[in-house]
């Protein structure tokens, strides 16, 4: 049995371990308390400007707008009309031909340079400097530079064609090419933003890896696919996924190399394109606000389907 002695001495140390979870309370809600106050301005920039007009948008994608910012409710009006657009059918079928081509052809070329610039040779900083450089140059300079490349006239690319006595085409002004030249375009921009990813992704290789493969005799090309390539797939996942969206919203280079008053313009619109049409040009943001909701849904399903299929050839060391 238990002493007065030793009952009270428990009760002490009751006492005790409570008033340290009070304050232990106390301190952990100050500190939650502050650090919800740090990321406040965030969080409200966040809602301004990301999430209430998701919800606006979604909201307008119902609405008819009329002159001076009237609008009113229609119901599903605009979703009847998207089904019966042959401009929205166009600008996807131009949509899914920029990203079956940039999106893949950047992607092998930036794991091509990146496995380059990888290895110990002279200058390498130099040749990752230059091939970065497009990623942090502005959309419009980057425009300006390849509508003179590829002008027809008097373009660097058709006088180095000529050299050959090569008869250059009409690289943005021919409706049967605009878009793939264009697509050219933005693999160029696309490879240095990818080929740092990769080089992050290659020097997080651990080098007993190859080391062994070199011992058991596998050449190059085996070590590249069955080393290098199944650990780098978290980053290509990571890089396909982003190139996807971003490929999906493409808008500065079909506008800033193609343009409103150009022949080829309907050869070369995407959805992102109309939206800015139908926004900007037609004033009807109840139709944009539709098509705005369309690319949302098919961008969410095709990433869900990505998350879904990485698990099959996604490999995590």
């Amino acid at each position: 049995m238990k002493t007065a002695g030793v009952e009270l001495a428990e009760e002490r140390r009751k006492g005790v371990k409570e008033v340290r979870a009070r304050r232990g309370r106390k301190i952990a809600w100050k500190d939650m308390l502050s650090a919800y106050i740090m990321i406040a301005p965030l969080m409200i920039g966040l809602f301004i400007f990301y999430i209430w007009p998701v919800f606006q948008t979604f909201y307008f994608s119902f609405t008819k707008w009329g002159a001076f910012g009237k609008y009113k409710w229609t119901g599903l009006t605009n979703y009847e009309q998207l089904l019966h657009d042959p401009d929205l059918g166009r600008a996807l079928l131009n949509t899914v031909i920029y990203i079956l081509l940039s999106v893949p052809g950047s992607l092998i070329l930036a794991i091509v340079v990146a496995v380059l610039l990888n290895q110990k040779i002279r200058g390498v900083g130099i040749y990752r400097t230059l091939y970065y450089l497009p990623a942090v140059t502005m959309p419009a300079a980057i425009a300006m530079v390849w509508r003179w490349l590829y002008n027809g006239d008097y373009g660097l690319i058709n006088y180095i064609l000529s050299l050959f006595a090569i008869h250059g085409p009409r690289w943005i002004s021919d409706s049967s090419i605009a878009l793939y030249s264009i697509i050219l375009v933005a693999i160029w921009a696309a490879i240095g933003n990818n080929m740092i990813l990769f080089l992050a992704g290659l020097q997080g290789i651990p080098s007993v890896y190859y080391e062994a493969a070199a011992i058991d005799g596998a050449g190059t090309l085996p070590r590249f696919f069955r080393i290098t390539l199944p650990l780098l797939s978290p980053t290509i996942f990571f890089a396909l996924v982003t190139s996807l969206i971003g490929a999906f919203q493409v808008f500065d280079l079909i506008f800033l190399m193609s343009g409103p008053n150009s022949p080829t313009i309907d050869a070369t619109k995407t959805v992102v394109y109309l939206f800015y049409q139908y926004a900007f040009i037609s004033n009807d943001k109840g139709y944009a606000a539709t098509i705005a909701v369309l690319l949302f849904v098919i961008i969410l399903l095709i990433t869900i389907v990505q998350f879904r299929l990485q698990r099959r050839w996604v490999h995590y060391s």
